[in-house]
């Protein structure tokens, strides 16, 4: 197999997102077969375990709490709902248990700590346990891997030039920072974006540049196509074609071919024989239950039907890298610091963000 590459440019990664679609396919599809095996896609579950009241301004969530988007906020789940949760995906199918909170960052204390339980909880389940909980110390990286954590979701959302657009209440930096926590121990990295926010395929070029450049290059890409939410600064966007949902993830697989490409967010717009074609460029993870956090997702039923009528077989746990072990709480080399890490707030003024925040104030 060819050395991974590290040194892409944007004009490199622009001149394959371009060609020909037939000649990008067949390219895609060959560095699929050569790193993958084209038949097996994972199934994970992504679970919301504690949901609104979000402090952030991101232009695509429903979840921020300046917005008014009738999302229903609960309190962090519990160990044994989160374990229930757990069970159910299994049965279904998936393999892997992504849980979400909506927090800015991680903070020491008992919340965190009922985290850290959740996860030791689903390891012993044999399930791989992804979390995503905003930006983290390296402290908070170490414990995480020691309560089991097998892969941690931080997404770079866009190109560093276009990210100022959409976010305003932290830095890109953050985020790159985060991914560098990780990378300090032994979980993996989990890190992609969104398409369809209004950016250029120069912005989809750079944040695969930033992406791809990252040495080692994530274990996992999600690709997602914007759900647009009333209420949010990016209501009004029109759904993303199919065309470059395709584009996006054959390039993706070209210039990352070890990594595992999520086609994430959208899927409700999508055919089959779109999701086919995105599976055929490359994309060999999904994200199966009703709902990614607080957005629409195909039923699983629909899913499994999918897959029996493509041929494919949803991928069995621990199979990139090895199931970790999970140190109970009273035996960890790693205490809770109790760190106030002084993460960006650059507070830059996005004027559709300030305009839904205007908005929501008569409401809320």
């Amino acid at each position: 197999m060819s050395e991974i590459k590290h040194n892409w440019t944007k004009e490199q990664i622009l001149a394959i997102y371009n060609k020909p679609l037939m000649e990008l396919l067949y390219e895609a599809a060959t560095v699929h077969r050569l790193h993958h095996d084209p038949n097996t896609v994972q199934v994970s579950t992504l679970l919301s375990i504690k949901t609104g009241g979000c402090p952030e301004d991101c232009g695509y969530c429903p979840q921020a709490a300046r917005y008014h988007t009738d999302i229903e906020g609960n309190d962090l789940m519990s160990v044994q709902q989160v374990k229930a949760q757990a069970l159910r995906a299994k049965s279904s199918g998936s393999s892997r248990v992504c849980m979400g909170a909506a927090w800015r960052n991680v903070k020491d204390g008992e919340e965190f700590d009922q985290v850290l339980e959740m996860v030791r909880t689903i390891n012993k389940l044999d399930m791989e346990v992804c979390c995503t909980l905003g930006m983290i110390t390296e402290n908070q990286a170490h414990r995480l891997a020691e309560a089991g954590l097998y892969a941690y979701n931080h997404n770079l959302d866009s190109s560093e030039d276009y990210y100022k657009e959409v976010i305003s209440t932290r830095g890109f930096e953050d985020r790159l920072k985060t991914i560098d926590n990780v990378r300090k121990t032994n979980v993996t990295v989990c890190s992609g974006g969104i398409i369809g926010m209004g950016e250029a395929i120069e912005d989809r070029a750079g944040m695969l540049v930033a992406l791809a450049t990252l040495n080692p290059q994530p274990e996992s890409v999600p690709i997602n196509a914007l759900v647009p939410v009333e209420g949010t600064p990016l209501a009004e966007e029109k759904p993303v074609s199919i065309w470059d949902m395709i584009r996006m993830v054959a390039t993706t697989r070209i210039i990352m071919p070890e990594t595992q490409v999520r086609l994430s967010a959208g899927r409700t717009e999508m055919s089959r024989e779109g999701q086919a074609m995105c599976f055929f460029a490359g994309a060999n993870s999904i994200f199966a239950g009703d709902k990614l956090l607080t957005t629409p997702n195909p039923d699983v039923n629909e899913d499994m039907k999918m897959f029996e009528m493509l041929g494919l077989n949803p991928q069995k746990p621990f199979i990139k890298k090895m199931q970790p072990a999970s140190v109970e709480a009273k035996d960890s080399q790693f205490e809770a610091l109790g760190e106030k890490p002084k993460w960006s707030r650059p507070e830059h003024k996005i004027e559709r963000n300030e305009e839904a925040k205007q908005k929501a104030k008569p409401i809320q």
